[in-house]
């Protein structure tokens, strides 16, 4: 994803893509040079999809959540995934009362709106599935009992692209729960100077009131954006265009496992979401091309060979997205 739809150019943010739009505005008050991101958030947020997120520490990971969760009227809670963390410390657990002498049910911070899920890779496999099972189920069971997660939910799970060591890297059958995975670059030079400058003036990240960030959209804009999506047109040849693209993933000598069909649904929704947030309504092969990367990446899983002569997940896609013929 290279680039992003433009914000409104006016302060009038009565329709849902004109308040989606601004979100990204009032992120930016906080977060400097990550607007491809944040736009990915959105997508994943109209799409009720999930994120991966990958970085190295200091590229406002945290930071962007709380901004992002901010600007929607939405809660949100941080997570730190360490190895001695129990799928309980996640999701939730029954708790003695011995005034009542009864069990009473505690939830865990993944009873929220935007979860942030901080190196998901550094705790075990099971502390892992309890998280992706109420990403999959968006809800929590606790002694047999379903308990449903707040309308909307995300989770952003980050992790380290640099270190491996003390890590339990997740499975491909678990990437694939994510809808999204998004790399966050180190700045720009131009943006990094303007993070410093913006600390030599005082900006405080753990005050997100004094950076002016304001309320542009709620649940409800959201839930009326996802609407909107929905009627968002996709021709036959565009639809065929995906799965061409889908099953070449299946042909690349490098890749061990191509993409699944729920990958090629997976790269449909987000395509009709960055069309309706461009102000169409009709996906184009251009909206196929910008979002299959991230939607794609972490479904492909390169072979062993592959991957010691330096080959790359983006690598392959832009190999196959140059290959497949392009529709008129």
């Amino acid at each position: 994803m290279t680039s992003s739809p433009s914000s409104p150019s006016s302060s009038d943010f009565s329709d849902p893509r004109s308040a989606l739009l601004a979100v990204r505005h009032e992120v930016s008050k906080a977060v400097v040079g990550q607007d491809a991101v944040v736009t990915g958030l959105m997508i994943a947020l109209l799409c009720r999809g999930h994120v991966l997120l990958e970085g190295v520490p200091g590229t406002a990971k945290t930071l962007m959540v709380r901004a992002l969760a901010r600007s929607l009227a939405v809660d949100n809670k941080r997570v730190q995934f360490t190895p001695d963390l129990m799928p309980g410390d996640v999701t939730g657990s029954l708790i003695y009362d011995a005034r009542t002498a009864e069990f009473t049910f505690r939830p865990g911070p993944v009873f929220t709106n935007l979860l942030l899920a901080d190196e998901i890779n550094r705790t075990p496999p099971k502390t892992q599935a309890a998280l992706l099972e109420a990403m999959e189920e968006r809800q929590v069971s606790v002694d047999g009992t379903p308990r449903a997660l707040p309308n909307p939910f995300l989770v952003a799970a980050t992790q380290n692209p640099v270190e491996y060591e003390g890590t339990y890297p997740l499975p491909e059958a678990q990437l694939d729960r994510f809808l999204l995975k998004l790399t966050m670059p180190i700045p720009s030079r131009e943006s990094e100077i303007d993070i410093v400058t913006r600390h030599a003036e005082g900006f405080d990240p753990r005050n997100l009131d004094a950076a002016g960030i304001v309320p542009v959209a709620d649940a409800a804009a959201l839930d009326a954006a996802r609407a909107s999506v929905a009627t968002v047109r996709v021709g036959p040849e565009v639809a065929a265009y995906v799965v061409d693209l889908a099953r070449a993933t299946r042909n690349v000598p490098a890749i061990q496992l191509g993409v699944s069909p729920r990958a090629s649904t997976a790269l449909l929704a987000t395509a009709r979401a960055w069309a309706w947030l461009s102000a169409r309504d009709f996906v184009t092969p251009d909206d196929v091309k910008i979002i299959a990367k991230p939607t794609w990446r972490h479904r492909l899983q390169l072979r062993a060979e592959a991957q010691l002569e330096g080959t790359s997940a983006d690598g392959v896609l832009d190999s196959v997205l140059s290959s497949v013929p392009v529709p008129r």
